[in-house]
């Protein structure tokens, strides 16, 4: 991590130590003030105004930009709240979503070795499960369409990336943080999918082949092993949701943001999520993904067999069909951009599993 980084976490930390101070907080941006922004951002705060900040960012949380106008400071911040829909709030709460992300601004990104926004204060009450986030508005940097797709240059960038995330805390992640394989994801997992696929499979009936339409009946049985597999040593920090509308493509350093699932599982885990359902299919075909990663990780010191990462790639990448089928079948999605979201990770998660044969692993 570079001194300027650096810098930045450490302006971030006593933002964070001031607001322990601080008796509540605002859980909608119409709840937003200029004393409470002085207050917690460590200035003084004139006026703002906050904004819409990109169409189909935030499914599970509210994301807002907002304008200030003070005499220090950066002239825009991003502040992000609880979902004001009912049934993705829900989601949240049953995974923990916004407590996990709090934690891991206060507690976690200043340890690892890729670039995250900084954070200038964080608070979550977890009677109410209401939170804020005050955190860098990356100007300058261009979101990811996960809709659109991405090119083969920024796929590569987003693998190194992940073995940046990945290689810094290799086999030893942060004592106290939950691993992937637990009851709640579990089971939440199967009640998910079961509640999902008779939905996607009425309104996306065109993505299914044969085989993965027979998968629905097989999956909830088999959600428990593919956990358990996937989370046997070595186990890493893991995002968790990296996908192109969660990334920041920089001049020359990619961001990850979202941090609401992260969680210790095998590193194949962001590399299947990314791969097979961001990257575009014409995309896709054009590198073997697991043998860039694997490279990746040795050119950081990370000694790791191949063959057990194409195991474990193909392993999360099946459980992961789980994800496409929650977000597309029980999420509010909300409007077009949303519907075209779902029919895209959906889509492309179907394509990559008959691509490697992964259904094969349900028989």
């Amino acid at each position: 991590m570079d001194l300027a980084v650096s810098m930045i976490h450490s302006l971030a930390t006593s933002a964070r130590q001031r607001a322990i101070a601080m008796a509540s907080f605002p859980n909608a941006p119409d709840q937003l003030d200029a004393p409470w922004l002085s207050a917690a951002l460590g200035y003084s705060v004139e006026d703002f105004k906050v904004s819409h900040f990109s169409e189909g960012a935030g499914v599970v949380g509210l994301v807002t930009r907002v304008h200030l106008r003070a005499a220090e400071g950066p002239p825009s911040i991003i502040a992000k709240f609880p979902s004001p829909a009912a049934e993705n709030r829900a989601v949240a709460h049953t995974y923990d979503m916004y407590g996990r992300e709090v934690r891991f601004y206060q507690q976690t990104a200043k340890t690892i070795g890729l670039r995250t926004p900084a954070c200038y204060y964080a608070d979550f009450d977890a009677n109410t499960q209401d939170f804020v986030l005050l955190i860098e508005d990356l100007q300058g940097y261009r979101i990811g369409d996960q809709v659109a797709g991405c090119s083969r240059d920024e796929a590569l960038a987003v693998v190194n990336a992940v073995a940046d995330l990945h290689s810094s805390l290799w086999d030893a992640p942060p004592p106290g943080m939950l691993s992937h394989n637990n009851p709640m994801q579990r089971d939440g997992m199967i009640a998910g999918f079961q509640v999902g696929w008779p939905v996607v499979t009425e309104h996306f009936g065109d993505l299914f082949s044969p085989r993965a339409r027979a998968a629905g009946k097989k999956m909830p049985d088999k959600v428990a092993g593919l956990l358990e597999e996937m989370c046997r040593p070595p186990v890493c920090l893991s995002h968790a949701d990296v996908r192109l509308d969660n990334i920041f493509f920089g001049q020359d350093e990619v961001v990850l943001v979202d941090w609401q699932s992260v969680c210790t599982s095998a590193p194949e885990q962001d590399l299947a999520y990314f791969v097979t359902q961001s990257i575009p299919v014409e995309i896709r075909a054009t590198e073997d993904w697991p043998a860039c990663y694997q490279a990746a990780l040795a050119q950081r010191g990370v000694d790791y067999s191949l063959e057990r990462c194409r195991e474990r790639f193909r392993t999360t990448a099946l459980y992961l069909l789980c994800y496409a089928v929650i977000i597309a079948g029980t999420l509010e999605l909300g409007n077009e951009r949303g519907q075209a979201l779902a029919r895209t990770l959906l889509g492309n998660s179907l394509s990559a599993l008959d691509e490697m044969d992964a259904f094969a692993l349900l028989e």
